[in-house]
């Protein structure tokens, strides 16, 4: 585990050099993209390893695996302050388990789905078992790829009078993924969501959109050319034999 260590160490100094770089090509400030460590394919053992070598960002796309992995890490003592995000699809049944737990919820995708978390944080909130509401970004499909998940921008549009009103939930911003295999579209999905979330923030001033959650290891530099505020990165961290390009 010392050499998994410092091999990740060392990996983790170029990965924040390469966000250096690209938020001074940007002309953006030092310090204004959060990086994440999406630890979805890898156990507690190697958290403990990003932890130690400087990360307090992780993000998770199951529920069962943020139950466990937040249980573990709260029998170690001395850890640091660190974060747990829910970064994939989340099915109305598992709502429950996420809530309290995971301090961000990226992937809320369909208005039914906000509505149903936001329902539950209120019934949560009103117990005295929930803090505050609920923070999420919305997941927006800008690249129109069937695979994904997420709102239209259309959908998004339409749906966000509702959205605005919702109780049980904080809006954030946004989100998305883009295609991969092609740095240029993904530029261009990274940028359509920055002009969404601009439209969308000047037609409700009153909501929170500053999060822009987008670009992952093999685009990060592109997103954060096109104002991502917080990257996910899971194999370009966690896996020592992945080249960064």
């Amino acid at each position: 585990m010392d050499e998994y260590l410092a091999a990740i160490r060392g990996r983790r100094d170029e990965i924040m050099a390469r966000v250096d770089a690209a938020l001074e090509r940007a002309g953006r400030a030092p310090g204004s993209v959060q990086v994440m460590a999406v630890s979805k394919t890898v156990d507690v053992p190697q958290v403990l390893a990003a932890i130690e070598a400087g990360y307090r960002l992780f993000g998770e796309n199951r529920p069962q695996e943020l139950v466990r992995k937040l249980t573990a890490l709260g029998e170690v003592e001395g850890l640091p302050d660190v974060r747990f995000d829910m970064i994939g699809n989340l099915q109305t049944n598992k709502i429950n388990a996420v809530l309290g737990r995971a301090a961000r919820i990226h992937s809320v995708s369909s208005l039914h789905l906000a509505e149903a978390i936001s329902s539950r944080a209120e019934r949560r909130l009103a117990a005295g078992e929930l803090a505050s509401a609920q923070p999420v970004l919305i997941e927006v499909n800008i690249s129109g790829e069937a695979s994904k998940s997420g709102f239209t921008a259309d959908e998004l549009r339409a749906a966000f009078p509702r959205l605005s009103e919702l109780h049980g939930i904080r809006l954030q911003g946004l989100m998305t993924m883009a295609p991969r295999g092609d740095k240029s579209i993904a530029r261009a999905t990274f940028r359509g969501l920055r002009e969404l979330r601009d439209e969308l923030a000047a037609a409700y001033p009153a909501c929170d959109l500053s999060e822009l959650s987008c670009g992952m290891s093999e685009d990060f530099e592109a997103a954060i050319l096109e104002g991502s505020t917080l990257v996910r990165l899971g194999r370009v961290v966690f896996n020592p034999a992945f080249e960064l390009e």
